[in-house]
């Protein structure tokens, strides 16, 4: 059933053509960035690849590879309010957080998504909110979580059902620029992303938590082998990072939103500096350039995913998930577009136990056209089959 719900939905796209669709505003020309290919919501004909016209680091020689299967998504839950994360715990359960709400729910394909906590004290405002989510490895009921309060934004651990434990708070708040991404790196560390929380020059400050990445041991304590001494941070010079993840070979990615230029996908390396805000964007300086640029229009980066070769980005005003290749040494290839203003903004993806891409939307967060009446939306995607 809810794959005929589906591909009744992507015969819509498809028949809507250039005007509003689902979720999202009208696909043009326009929304694509110069020479980077475009594939169009399915079934119409994925466009063919021209190299991309400002990346020096891309490689030609990398393609796409094998991916997803976009024609055989699956509606996992519908009417959520601003999901915002999903983290999956010991039985493949996912565990969804609602940035609104301050709700976090389960979710099962086949099941009404079912509320399991809420954080009371939340102090849902603009961006700020009940954001990420991550379950310490191997996957467990024991679960991380960022969100904003009145006072601060803070990091706790909880396990379902049972007393949350506050492990770092105080971290300066605002409505705009809040990071909140979670995960365990393949070190079992806990990484934590952190905006600058409208004040740029402290993310340059390394005596400041905020325009950072984080590092933390599991239990909240500092590792000894960051970079800074007793120092939380990983690495600084960001502005808002909403999405992170690991490669096969261990190479950590992070996708960033820009000001007014460029959002970027940066190679995070410990102890960079990333260079906001004395840069935006690629600036030839002592700091850290980024390995590919999109303009906001085209993305505005959330949620980063690896898997099957390449890294996948949801994007919020692109509405749109990205492809990025990445080759054995680490460069990214041609960036691909798939599911082009099919389901609107893109704040969500992540890969399940189960092998799917999990993608989940924000339609709901007030920053782009109505939301349709079935938003927000958590849809999953099959890998497709190896050739």
């Amino acid at each position: 059933m809810v794959r005929r719900r589906l591909a009744l939905l992507m015969a819509q796209v498809v028949l809507a053509g250039a005007c509003s669709l689902p979720g999202g505003r009208a696909s043009s020309p326009a929304d694509t960035p110069t020479g980077f290919p475009t594939a169009t919501p399915r079934p119409t004909a994925a466009r063919t690849p021209t190299p991309p016209a400002t990346s020096p680091t891309t490689s030609p020689a990398t393609s796409p590879g094998i991916g997803f299967d976009f024609d055989a998504g699956e509606i996992v839950a519908t009417g959520l309010d601003v999901p915002w994360a999903i983290a999956f715990t010991a039985d493949g359960d996912a565990i969804v957080t609602e940035r609104e709400t301050g709700r976090f729910l389960r979710v099962r394909p086949g099941d009404t998504p079912v509320e399991v906590g809420r954080m009371e004290d939340v102090a849902p405002e603009e961006e700020a909110g009940l954001l990420g989510i991550a379950a310490a490895p191997p996957p467990s009921d024991e679960l991380y979580l960022y969100y904003g309060t009145q006072r601060d934004h803070r990091l706790v651990k909880l396990r379902l059902g049972t007393r949350r434990q506050v492990l770092l708070a105080g971290i300066p708040g605002s409505p705009f620029h809040t990071g909140g991404r979670l995960a365990f790196g393949p070190d079992g560390m806990l990484y934590v992303s952190v905006g600058d929380a409208t004040s740029p020059d402290s993310a340059m400050d390394a005596d400041s938590l905020t325009g950072k990445i984080l590092r933390l041991a599991p239990d909240g304590t500092i590792p000894a082998d960051n970079p800074f001494p007793q120092s939380a941070v990983w690495s600084r010079g960001h502005r808002n990072v909403e999405g992170f993840t690991w490669d096969d070979a261990g190479r950590m990615w992070a996708t960033e939103l820009g000001e007014d230029r460029f959002d970027e996908l940066n190679r995070i390396v410990p102890g960079g500096n990333y260079g906001w805000p004395v840069v935006e964007g690629p600036g030839g300086g002592p700091d850290i350039d980024p390995v590919l640029t999109w303009s906001p229009a085209e993305a505005s980066p959330a949620a980063i995913a690896f898997a099957r070769g390449s890294l996948w980005i949801a994007a919020l005003r692109g509405t749109r998930l990205w492809q990025v290749p990445i080759d054995a040494d680490g460069r990214p290839g041609r960036p691909v577009a798939h599911l082009v203003g099919a389901f609107g903004r893109l704040r969500i993806v992540e890969v399940g136990p189960d092998g799917w891409l999990w993608v989940g939307t924000s339609n709901r967060d007030g920053r782009g056209g109505p939301p349709g009446p079935a938003d927000d939306r958590i849809v999953r995607f099959p890998p497709l089959a190896s050739p």
